[in-house]
């Protein structure tokens, strides 16, 4: 009797056909040239000359892949009409190549192919083809509306609080309400916000904009549809709003305790302003990137915390990065059904597939893979503390964009590997690896189960 079990063929697919994840590859590679190509062009920078290739290829790759990593300075460096692509390439890169390119082609066509279906559908990590076109419309209604709402608040402040002109405080208030709704962290301030640290009204809008941008927008459209059903709510939904809120306490608590008495940080604020700065830190983690605090003279053991923070990131299908709170609380949840020594693992009363656990295992060990092969890579080629590196490294893989200020620095070797890096975070690890793979393997038959000792 044969030792292996018979399972029927799979179906034979073409390679070439149906692979939304290579498209999505593919789309945001294009939009990176296309934006590299347009902040080459001498009416993208200021003064004489245009930007050079690695400083266009670095920007346009922070910006599309909403991470806010910069090499120059983007409110000096960039005329008017570069800030303008940048805005651009973030609102591009945030919103999602495919399901943008969809949104249009709805406008145009009226109607959708099955490829760009399945292209949305996993880009936004739908569960399904139903209804893509009213799932389009209702992303594009709450990006435009949460946007807006904070746009206007930020143009009331600048213009009233701080005597901006109409036209510098408009383009003000709509460049950082989309930056930081989806997550980008590019400011048109010289010192990011380190001015605007102790002004709520600044920080609390940007920081509202952030925290729903990465939610995810599942998230968001099941809270508006069942906000007071909170019966009705997913497993998803329920684990990426505990977990934020959780994420964000912690993180504040953590920030805000061990730089309370840095005299280069919060230490010359009052008690208010330092959990104002804290907790705007904190958001900051989530993959957004703005700093109110020099995230250089910060203590060593804050970036070990954010560190953990950044890797986790935000929730799925949003603007943020990182391997996502589901993944985390997955691998979390496994762990206590582990220690407790049940079968199987339960979340609010719901069993959790197999399959669930594979993908997350898969995930944290290529983020882990990718994120160590990069650090090391580093270090063999600058004289910077591991420290500081790997601070660099996770930001960039999380699309956080936060920096110990030592990427300008960085030589163009270092600088390639953080845009590789942002690249690979955006996309995610498995879409990427799936998205460059040749072909797809099915195997007709399973092998016979054996136990490993573990521990």
């Amino acid at each position: 009797m044969s030792s292996v079990n018979r399972t029927a063929p799979a179906p034979a697919v073409r390679p070439s056909r149906l692979r939304p994840a290579r498209t999505i590859v593919s789309a945001f590679g294009l939009a990176i040239a296309l934006g590299t190509a347009l902040l080459m062009l001498p009416i993208s920078k200021v003064g004489p000359g245009g930007a050079s290739f690695l400083e266009a290829l670095f920007t346009a790759t922070s910006a599309v892949c909403v991470t806010g990593h910069v090499v120059v300075d983007t409110a000096t460096y960039w005329t008017p009409f570069g800030q303008v692509v940048i805005l651009a390439l973030i609102q591009v890169g945030g919103f999602g190549i495919m399901t943008f390119a969809s949104l249009v082609g709805l406008a145009v066509l009226r109607k959708i192919s099955l490829r760009s279906r399945l292209t949305t559908a996993t880009e936004a990590h739908s569960f399904g083809l139903d209804d893509v076109s009213g799932l389009l419309g209702r992303v594009a209604r709450i990006t435009l509306v949460i946007q807006g709402a904070v746009a206007v608040l930020l143009f009331l402040r600048f213009s009233l609080g701080y005597g901006e002109p109409v036209g510098r405080a408009a383009w003000l208030a709509v460049f950082h309400s989309v930056s930081a709704f989806n997550n980008a962290g590019f400011s048109l301030f010289s010192q990011n916000l380190v001015p605007y640290a102790l002004d709520p009204f600044i920080c609390l809008p940007i920081a509202a904009a952030i925290i729903l941008g990465g939610i995810g927008f599942p998230v968001i459209m099941q809270l508006r549809k069942h906000l007071r059903h909170t019966l009705k709510w997913t497993m998803n939904t329920r684990i990426v709003l505990a977990g934020t809120i959780t994420l964000l306490v912690a993180g504040t608590v953590y920030i805000t305790a061990i730089e309370w008495s840095n005299p280069a940080t919060l230490g010359a604020m009052e008690w208010p302003q330092k959990l104002l700065a804290g907790f705007f830190t904190s958001v900051q983690t989530r993959t957004a990137g703005f700093n109110s605090i020099d995230i250089g003279a910060m203590d060593p053991a804050s970036w070990i915390g954010m560190d953990v923070l950044m890797l986790i990131g935000g929730g799925p299908a949003g603007t943020a990065g990182g391997i996502k709170i589901t993944t985390f609380a997955v691998l979390f949840f496994i762990l206590v059904t582990e220690l407790r020594g049940e079968g199987a693992v339960n979340v609010f009363g719901k069993r959790l597939p197999r399959s669930v656990h594979r993908e997350a295992i898969t995930v944290v060990l290529l983020a882990v893979a990718v994120v160590v092969t990069a650090t090391v890579a580093l270090m063999l080629i600058t004289d910077e503390t591991l420290d500081r590196l790997m601070f660099e490294v996770v930001s960039a893989f999380g699309t956080v964009g936060l920096s110990t200020g030592i990427t300008a620095d960085l030589p163009p070797a270092g600088q390639v590997i953080l845009i590789l890096l942002m690249f690979i975070g955006r996309l995610g690890p498995i879409t990427f690896a799936s998205g460059l793979a040749l072909a797809d393997r099915h195997i007709a038959y399973e092998l016979p189960k054996e136990r490993p000792i573990i521990g």
